[in-house]
Parts: structure tokens; sequence; C-alpha cells
């Protein structure tokens, strides 16, 4: 089956927005400690390669390394398990919500010193913002405005969002349906400088599930754009659409819309996720020339099974590889 495109030209409104969506970045970086900074220069380190007149650099001082909650395996308090998170290398972490507790959360930030750098809404495949039913949609509205404010509440920036699901009904419908849904809460965004983030993920909407490999975002970024709105981005996750496309040429299409990364490793041969993060065949050094190319500076939060501490380090030190940090 050929690949569905969206030819798609910003408008005028659309492209003032991209120009406001500039300092997402920055937002992000200054959730880090100035200890964290430290560590390394604003910009990247590499080595011209002549032959093909690009730089191969890392993404030093760029990225900032994060991992979902639920990947750490390891018993003990709260601040214990944030504790578990920084020693491993990580400068934030991602909380859940609906259903975080925002002062054991506060607690365990101020005792371990590692910041929420933002949460995942923990009710959105069941509650879609896309379904047909309102009162659904009504409480698929009212658990992101939760997250977001729980999220303003323990200092991180993002609540990641996946919008709905395919089985809601046509694409035709459940697009406007979202769009719909989902500006209700632009407002609180607004306020409380929380930014939704989108993620790609296999939810049969934005791409065709049934497609081949050579899809592109094309669909995705025409749903950002047509939140029209400078809190709403993606974040956008390396490996999720492997299957369907370049993950170097989806960055690029995606552009400054990008305000936050998901990290997980694909492999068509065996068409699966893999366990750990730079094997498969994702082409990371296109990655991380998409990276540098759109300018990113931000959050990268890993996403694969966790576990306990050295568990927790492999998993840190795989981010290193990839994106060739040093690790300090």
């Amino acid at each position: 089956m050929n690949p569905k495109h969206v030819d798609f030209v910003p408008s005028k409104q659309a492209n003032k927005k991209m120009s406001r969506r500039d300092f997402v970045h920055s937002s992000s970086a200054a959730l880090i400690s100035s200890s964290v900074l430290a560590g390394g220069a604003l910009g990247c380190v590499g080595v011209a390669n002549a032959s093909t007149n690009v730089v191969e650099a890392s993404l030093e001082g760029r990225i900032y390394k994060t991992l979902k909650i639920g990947m750490v395996k390891v018993s003990g308090s709260l601040t214990e398990k944030f504790a578990a998170a920084k020693e491993a290398g990580f400068a934030g972490i991602e909380m859940n919500s609906p259903g975080m507790d925002v002062a054991a959360t506060r607690l365990a930030i101020k005792e371990s010193g590692l910041p929420v750098d933002g949460t995942v809404c923990s009710t959105h495949w069941n509650k879609t913002h896309t379904s047909a039913d309102k009162k659904v949609r009504a409480e698929a509205l009212k658990d992101l405005q939760t997250a977001i404010r729980d999220t303003h509440a323990v200092g991180g920036n993002t609540a990641l969002l996946v919008v709905g699901h395919g089985k809601d009904g046509p694409e035709s419908e459940i697009w406007p349906r979202a769009i719909e849904n989902i500006s209700k809460a632009l407002p609180l965004c607004a306020e409380l400088g929380v930014y939704i983030a989108i993620e790609n993920v296999w939810n049969r909407f934005l791409y065709d599930h049934d497609g081949d490999h050579l899809q592109t975002a094309d669909k995705f970024v025409k749903f950002v754009d047509d939140l029209n709105s400078p809190w709403v981005g993606m974040q956008f996750d390396i490996g999720n659409h492997r299957k369907y496309g370049s993950m170097g040429d989806w960055i690029r299409a995606l552009g400054k819309r990008v305000v936050k990364l998901d990290l997980k490793g694909y492999s068509r041969a065996k068409n699966n996720w893999v366990k750990e993060i730079g094997t498969g065949d994702i082409d990371w050094a296109d990655v991380r020339k998409a990276l540098l190319e759109i300018n990113y500076y931000g959050w990268a939060a890993a996403e694969v099974g966790g576990g306990d501490l050295a568990r927790l380090k492999q998993i840190s030190a795989n981010m290193d590889r990839v994106f060739g940090l040093s690790g300090k």
C-alpha cells in the first residue's frame, strides 16, 4: 500500500506561531541545575567530514537525560527512587498524572536534588480526545488539565499526551474532535507555562498502520499546526515509527515542533522494539544530524524496560552512546 501524504502549506499564523515556539528548548534547559550544566558548554562537539562536508557531531550540552518513573524498580521511598535515577546519570524524571502525589513528589525533589521535567497523562489510552462520546471527551479534558496542573505544581513543563485512537472513527471525524477538545486546555497551558507534548504512538491515527516504511510525518505536522498554539508540540518518540519511516527525516519535518524526545530502539527485521537503546536498525548518526539541524536543546526520556540501579546505569550509558555524550 502506498503511504498517505498530506499536502500542507503553513499559513501566516502558523509561521508566526513557530517563531514563538523557538524558546521551548531554553525553557526545558532552565529546569536543569547549574551543576548539571557545568558538565559542558551549550554547543555541539564535532569533527568535519571532508568527504561529505557533514559535521559528525555529538549532542553534548544539548541533551538532558530523563526517564519514566515506572522504569525505576528500586525499593524504598520515592526519594530513594529519585536518588537512584540521579546516581544512574539522569538529570530528571517523568511522573504520571492523574494519580501523582504532588506533596510526596515535591519532597522527593527536595531531598534528592533531582527535578521532575514533566508528566505523562496516565489515562489517555482509555479516555480519548477522539471518542464519539462527549462524556468521555470531557473526562479526557479534565484529566489533561489535571496533568497540566500537577506538572506545574512540581516544576515540570511538559504533559505528554496520546491525542486519541483510530478505533474511535474515521479520520475525518476524530481529527476535528481531538482539535476541539485539546484546544480547551490551551488557556491553562498558557497560564501555567506547561506544554502539551503529543507523542507519536501506534494508535492508528496520523499515519497508515497498514502502510509501508516510506511514510512521512506530514500528518503530525498538520495536526500540531491545526492546534495553532505555541503551547503544543511533539514529544517525538525516536523508535515508535521506525517501522513506517525514517526517524531522521521525521525529526527534520517536525522541526521546532519537537519540544521533547522519547527514546527506544526498533528493529524492522524483527518487526519489534528492542531491549537496548542503540540496537536495532535506527540510523542514530542521521538522528544526531537531524537534531543538530533543527537546533534541538532539551530533554530526552528513556522509555524501555527498567530495573535496578545497575540496569538504570546501563540505560543511561546507552543514551550516552547514541547521542555522543560524555556521560559526565
